[in-house]
């Protein structure tokens, strides 16, 4: 069988060109095996599309028809989806940074977020920066970690880590590159944030072979849609009121919404109801700036999806 080799990051991914040429308009969808599938999967419920299978099933089914779906680790997403074999597929932003993907980001969920960090022993410091002479350095991240290495003109040599980065040093390594989300860890090792080399999330990202098929796109810009209304109805809430007549402008004016409120006359005229999406965060300063303004009969609800 003839394959075509495609390069990420000075990896070599085989892709099967009878596979390549056997493509059909389904879009072959990658979601995440790991610490950030749960996330993912409850994005899709919420978004209504359900994924049957689970345990060891890597190959389940969606409810979204045209959709081939395979499991993989996040890192063989990016791959997958850089090669071309993978249309559409989770991962986070380090991983495609890492393996150096050119791939077409769709959307930021800002699910799971980590820093991807230089962290050092703490006794080791001095004034706050690495010891003098020659390091070790481990990680996970070979590419991200060397160019770091060089922007910070370290003499320094890179160990590989497969995991448990943390317990590295101080007799394995003087400095570690890992993601962390709270910095809990990296403190219960006696470790020391020196230096911060990005900031990651979870994403959705879309090959740009894909991308640029025409019909593919239309329904990889659907799927993306329909994630992007749960994010933003995560954001908001739906408040309805009442207030009489000749306090609406007052209210109006205090009342954010995503464009212009509904406001509806309620019986005999003398009185409206308003219902906007509001911010969630801004819920404890709007209820009582909303009551001082007249407004009654308050009720707050979470939509599921918000499609603007």
């Amino acid at each position: 069988m003839n394959e075509t080799t495609r390069t990420v990051s000075g990896g070599a991914v085989r892709a099967s060109s009878v596979a390549i040429r056997e493509r059909t308009d389904e879009i072959r969808l990658a979601l995440p095996k790991g610490r950030i599938q749960d996330g993912v999967f409850s994005l899709l419920r919420e978004a209504g599309i359900r994924v049957h299978g689970g345990g060891r099933d890597y190959r389940p089914a969606v409810s979204m028809d045209g959709f081939g779906v395979k499991i993989l680790k996040p890192q063989n997403v990016v791959e997958m989806l850089h090669a071309g074999t993978r249309d559409l597929g989770f991962a986070g932003a380090d991983w495609v940074a890492e393996l150096g993907a050119d791939l077409v980001e769709l959307v930021d969920t800002k699910l799971d977020p980590v820093s991807l960090v230089a962290a050092a022993p703490t006794k080791s410091l001095v004034e706050g920066r690495l010891p003098e002479g020659r390091l070790v350095v481990a990680s996970e991240y070979r590419r991200l970690t060397t160019d770091w290495i060089a922007r910070r003109e370290l003499d320094a040599d890179f160990v590989r880590t497969y995991g448990a980065t943390e317990v590295f040093p101080p007799e394995d390594a003087d400095c570690i590159v890992d993601n962390t989300a709270t910095g809990a860890t990296l403190r219960a090792n006696d470790l020391t944030i020196i230096d911060t080399l990005l900031r990651s999330s979870t994403r959705l990202y879309a090959s740009r072979g894909a991308y640029e098929n025409a019909s593919k796109r239309a329904a990889i810009d659907r799927f993306a849609m329909l994630v992007r209304s749960v994010l933003a109805a995560r954001e908001r809430v739906l408040l309805e009121l009442n207030v009489e007549a000749d306090r609406l402008e007052e209210l109006i004016r205090v009342l954010p919404s995503m464009r212009e409120p509904t406001i509806s006359a309620l019986h005999g005229d003398r009185a409206f109801a308003v219902k906007a999406a509001v911010p969630r965060d801004g819920l404890p300063e709007l209820i009582p700036e909303l009551k001082r303004c007249g407004g009654t009969d308050l009720l707050v609800s979470s939509p599921s999806q918000i499609v603007p």
